[in-house]
């Protein structure tokens, strides 16, 4: 008798699971819908739910010009910069603060979390004067150097998170096998490790590839955007929005995000799998 509740919690979790699924995935597929309907179907107060006699039209006016093409090479190389040295910078930080007892940790970890309370929009201006003092505004390098600010400290605190549920005593009876703490730390936790470096590789990357306001404050050049900040030309004053080349763009803005996930999940699995055995 105890199975029957036990399969209908089963089920209502289901059903449940799918209704968050369809709420979460609407907003995805009413862009893709809408990037191959024309500008007076997507203002027609009849929804077209399904786009039979669509065309390309809206992904011909994105690759009319070179303007895309400059954008995503502009994402690409802020965002690979950008993953890389934060992910560089935030290992170590975090390896720091979980593995040893120092003067200052725990300020150092109340630090973290009160620079993520801080608007973005409170640090414009000391920014834009310390890029420009640097001659780094319109700039990957500059870019790139703000998109760190502002992605290592959740980049530290959630590795942080990763370094202190692995085991020391691990690293200790590696030691005790006749490893250095260095070898027993790079055979033994860094494989552990590898699942976490890519999680936070991945919400870094989808924060740096989708940034705006920073973009828009630090590349004031047309030559020089970024894709979101490519996006904004749609808007036009005199013409109004063009709501099909906006669908159209940010399909193509999140395919790379998607193969990005769609290539490190594999990893992320194996990269455990493989920790977990050599552990």
């Amino acid at each position: 008798m105890a199975r029957a509740p036990r399969r209908s919690l089963r089920i209502t979790a289901n059903v449940l699971g799918v209704i968050a699924f369809l709420i979460a995935i609407f907003p995805v597929y009413w862009m893709v819908n809408s990037s191959f309907l024309a500008r007076n179907e997507i203002r027609n107060p009849v929804p077209t739910w399904v786009p039979f006699g669509g065309d390309l039209d809206n992904y011909r006016t994105v690759f009319a010009t070179d303007q895309f093409v400059n954008a995503l090479k502009m994402s690409l190389m802020v965002t690979v910069l950008t993953i890389a040295v934060a992910l560089a910078f935030a290992f170590v930080a975090a390896v720091a603060v979980s593995r040893f007892r120092f003067r200052g940790r725990m300020s150092f970890i109340i630090t973290l979390l009160v620079i993520q309370m801080i608007p973005v929009e409170g640090l414009f201006i000391s920014q834009y004067k310390m890029l420009e003092t640097m001659d780094l505004l319109n700039t990957v390098i500059g870019l790139s150097l703000v998109y760190v600010s502002l992605v290592l400290p959740f980049t530290i605190w959630t590795l942080r998170g990763f370094v202190a549920g692995v085991p020391y005593e691990l690293e200790e009876a590696a030691m005790m096998d006749g490893c250095s703490r260095t070898q027993a730390f790079f055979r033994i936790t860094f494989p552990l490790l590898a699942p976490g470096l890519v999680a936070t590789g991945v919400f870094g990357f989808i924060q740096a590839w989708n940034e705006f306001t920073l973009a828009l404050v630090v590349m004031t050049r047309e030559d020089q955007r970024t894709l979101p900040l490519w996006l904004s030309t749609f808007t036009d004053v005199n013409r109004g929005t063009d709501w099909g080349g906006i669908m159209a763009g940010s399909t193509l803005i999140a395919i790379p995000v998607v193969v990005f996930f769609l290539i490190v999940q594999g990893r992320m699995v194996g990269g455990l799998t493989s920790g977990a055995v050599k552990g």
